[in-house]
C-alpha cells in the first residue's frame, strides 16, 4: 500500500474527502474533472507564505494533488493545463510518475496546452491524452546545448583569466580559458547528451507507442508542425478549441462534466485574495517558523549556487539562487532540535560552488545523520559541491535525467592589467610578506605561483574525493572523478547514487522505513517572514526614498543580449566563477544545458 504523505494541510484535505465522497453519491450522473494550471517552472519548494497560498504551484505540491486524487472517489480523472510552462525533464519525470499513480487507480489523465515545446511533449507522453488548442503548435527539433567560451572576449577587453582545474574532464575553466572545447571536455558533454537525447526518446516511445524507426520520422515533422500535422505524427491525440473542450470530455465520459480547478485548496484564496491579507500577514511571526506537532519527515533544500553565509536570492549577474552554509548549518540545527522529526530527505539543485562551504554542508549532514537518518533526492543537478554534500547522505535517489558528478576543482584569479592599461587607470600596489602579491588583481601568476595553487587544489580535491569514497561505497573513481558528468540512470549504474526516483519516492521511502503511516512533510529553510521579504527585495529602495537605484544593471543587458533561456542556462555558472573575488578554489560545474 502506497504512504501518501500528511502534509499541514492533510486534516484539511481529509475532510474535503469525505465530504465529496457523499456528495458523489448524490449527483452519480456527474463528472468531475480535477484541473491542475501549470505555469512556468514549479518551484522547488513554496516560496511563498501560508496566508497567501497553500503551496500547490510547488513540484512537491503538484505530486501531492495528483496522488491525493489516487483516493478521492469524487474525481474520475485530471487534466493539466499547460500555460506557457517551462518543465525541466527532472520536473517532467517525477510529475509522470504521479501520473502513473493516478493511472493505475483508473483515472484517465489529460494535457491541454496551445503549444508543445520538448518538455511538454514528454509530459504528455505520460497521459492518456494529449490535446492541442485548435490552431497551435507543436515543436521538438530535438535537444540542443549552447556553450559560451568567453576567451578571446577577455583577451580583448584585457582581461586575462588564470584558471587551474583539477580533473581533466571538469571543463568549469574553460568557459573563460577557452576559445573552444578540450577533447576531455567534448567527450564528457558529448556522453552526457547522448544518455539525456536517449532517456527524452525512451519517453515518447513508450508514451506515444512508437518505435525508433517511427519516431525519427515524426521528428522529421514535428520540429514545427501544426495540429494535424502532430496528430498525423502520432504526438498528439486531438485538437481542441478550449470553449468547446468541456463538450468533448462530457462525450467522453458521457455525463455533465464539471472543472474543480485547484481541488484542494483549503484556504478560498487560489483565485483572488484581498490585499488586506497581505497587512494581515505582518503580524506573523518573524523567521518563518513553522510547529511541529505530528511525527515528520523534513526536506532540507539546497537549491542554487553553493556560497559561505546566508542564502541569497540572485548574484552579481542576477537570476538564479544561492544557498548559504550559514542558512544550511542554521536550518540543521533547527531540525535536530524537533524529535517529532523522523528523518530528512535532502532535495539538492546545484551546480556546486565554494568548496568551503561545500565542507561545511558536507559537516552539518553528517552532524544530522548521527541522530537521524538522512536521504537525498537529486532534482535537475547535484555536480560537484552539489555532489559533495550528496556523498553524506545514507541513500540517494536520482530522476532518469538528473545530472550529477563533476568530481572536480577549478580555482584561480583574473588578471586584469591590461584592462587597468586600457582604461588608464593607474594601479599602485605594495605587498608585505612572501605571498603578498600573490591575489593582485593587475599581475599574472608565473609558473611557480600557478604551482603553489595547483598544490593547495590538489589537497581540496583530495578530500572531495575521500569524502566521496567513504560515502559512497564501492564507487570507482577512476571511472567517475576527474569532472565526468553522468545522467541518473547512469549513476546508479556507477553506483554514485542508489535508486531511480523523485522526491515523492524519497520522502515516502524513508517513511516507510522508520515506519510512519501518518506524516507531515515540512520544508527547511523556512520561507522568511513578509518583512525580510521585503528587505532583500526592496532594502536599497526602501532605506533611500525617492532615488530608485538599479543595483543590478548586468541583469537586463545580459538578458537581451543572450536571450533568456541562454542567460538562464549560463548565470549560475557565472555567479559560481564570481566567487573567486572571495575564494580562490571552487567546486563548481558548468550548467549548460537547456532544451529548445
Amino acid at each position: 500500500m502506497r504512504i501518501f504523505p500528511r502534509s499541514p494541510r492533510t486534516a484539511a484535505i481529509a475532510s474535503v474527502l469525505s465530504a465529496t465522497a457523499m456528495s458523489s453519491a448524490v449527483h452519480a450522473e456527474d463528472v468531475s474533472l480535477a484541473v491542475i494550471e501549470i505555469v512556468g517552472s514549479p518551484a522547488e519548494v513554496e516560496v511563498g507564505y501560508s496566508w497567501l497560498g497553500d503551496g500547490s504551484d510547488s513540484l512537491l505540491g503538484i505530486i501531492n494533488t495528483i496522488d491525493t486524487l489516487v483516493y478521492d472517489r469524487e474525481f474520475s480523472g485530471l487534466v493539466i493545463r499547460l500555460k506557457d510552462s517551462a518543465l525541466s525533464a527532472t520536473q517532467v519525470e517525477e510529475i509522470g510518475s504521479a501520473i502513473k499513480r493516478l493511472q493505475e487507480a483508473d483515472k484517465k489523465v489529460h494535457v491541454f496546452a496551445e503549444g508543445y515545446g520538448t518538455t511538454d511533449l514528454l509530459l504528455a507522453a505520460y497521459a492518456d491524452e494529449a490535446i492541442l488548442q485548435r490552431g497551435g503548435y507543436v515543436s521538438f527539433p530535438g535537444l540542443h546545448a549552447e556553450e559560451m567560451y568567453l576567451a578571446d572576449t577577455l583577451n580583448w577587453i584585457g582581461v586575462q583569466a588564470q584558471l587551474v582545474q583539477v580533473g581533466d574532464f571538469k571543463g568549469a575553466n574553460e568557459q573563460m580559458t577557452r576559445s573552444m572545447p578540450s577533447p576531455a571536455w567534448d567527450e564528457n558533454i558529448d556522453g552526457l547528451l547522448d544518455s539525456m537525447y536517449a532517456n527524452i526518446r525512451t519517453i515518447l516511445m513508450e508514451g506515444r507507442d512508437l518505435t525508433d524507426s517511427e519516431l525519427d520520422e515524426s521528428m522529421r515533422v514535428i520540429w514545427s508542425a501544426n495540429g494535424e500535422e502532430a496528430i498525423e505524427a502520432g504526438v498528439i491525440d486531438a485538437e481542441i478549441d478550449l470553449p468547446v473542450l468541456r463538450d468533448y470530455f462530457s462525450d467522453q465520459y458521457d455525463g455533465e462534466v464539471e472543472w474543480v480547478t485547484d481541488p484542494y485548496d483549503t484556504n478560498g484564496q487560489s483565485e483572488s485574495f484581498s490585499p488586506f491579507s497581505i497587512f494581515s500577514g505582518l503580524a506573523t511571526p518573524s523567521g518563518g517558523s513553522v510547529d511541529v506537532d505530528h511525527p515528520t519527515v523534513a526536506v532540507l533544500h539546497i537549491n542554487g549556487t553553493i556560497i559561505d553565509g546566508d542564502s541569497s536570492a540572485g548574484g552579481l549577474f542576477g537570476g538564479g539562487t544561492s544557498v548559504g552554509s550559514r542558512t544550511i548549518r542554521n536550518a540543521i540545527e533547527t531540525i535536530l532540535a524537533e524529535d517529532l522529526i523522523e528523518g530528512v530527505i535532502v532535495r539538492i539543485d546545484s551546480p556546486g560552488g565554494s568548496a568551503i562551504a561545500s565542507e561545511v554542508m558536507w559537516q552539518g549532514v553528517e552532524r544530522l545523520k548521527s541522530e537521524k537518518p538522512v536521504w537525498v533526492s537529486v532534482g535537475s543537478m547535484a555536480a560537484s559541491g552539489g555532489y559533495y554534500v550528496l556523498s553524506a547522505g545514507d541513500r540517494v535517489f536520482v530522476n532518469p535525467s538528473s545530472i550529477v558528478g563533476s568530481i572536480g576543482v577549478v580555482g584561480g584569479k583574473y588578471a586584469m592589467g591590461e584592462l587597468y592599461d586600457k582604461a588608464k587607470i593607474n594601479i599602485v600596489e605594495r605587498s608585505r610578506g612572501p605571498m603578498g602579491d600573490l591575489f593582485s588583481s593587475s599581475s599574472a601568476w608565473d609558473s611557480n605561483q600557478i604551482a603553489i595553487m595547483r598544490r593547495e587544489m590538489k589537497e581540496t580535491y583530495n578530500l572531495f574525493t575521500s569524502r566521496v569514497e567513504a560515502g559512497r561505497e564501492g564507487i570507482d573513481l577512476s571511472k567517475t572523478a576527474e569532472g565526468r558528468l553522468f545522467v541518473g540512470t547512469d549513476a546508479v549504474e556507477l553506483r554514485m547514487a542508489d535508486e531511480v526516483g523523485g522526491i515523492d519516492d524519497a520522502i515516502n521511502g524513508l517513511a516507510a522505513k522508520v515506519g510512519l503511516d501518518d506524516f507531515d512533510v515540512v520544508h527547511y529553510p523556512q520561507p522568511p517572514s513578509f518583512e525580510e521579504m521585503l528587505l532583500e527585495q526592496f532594502g536599497q529602495f526602501l532605506q533611500s526614498p525617492g532615488v530608485n537605484i538599479n543595483l543590478n544593471p548586468f541583469e537586463s543587458v545580459l538578458r537581451t543580449m543572450l536571450g533568456a533561456e541562454r542567460y538562464e542556462s549560463i548565470v549560475d555558472s557565472l555567479n559560481a566563477l564570481m566567487l573567486l573575488d572571495k575564494e580562490r578554489v571552487l567546486l563548481v560545474s558548468p550548467r549548460v544545458i537547456h532544451f529548445r
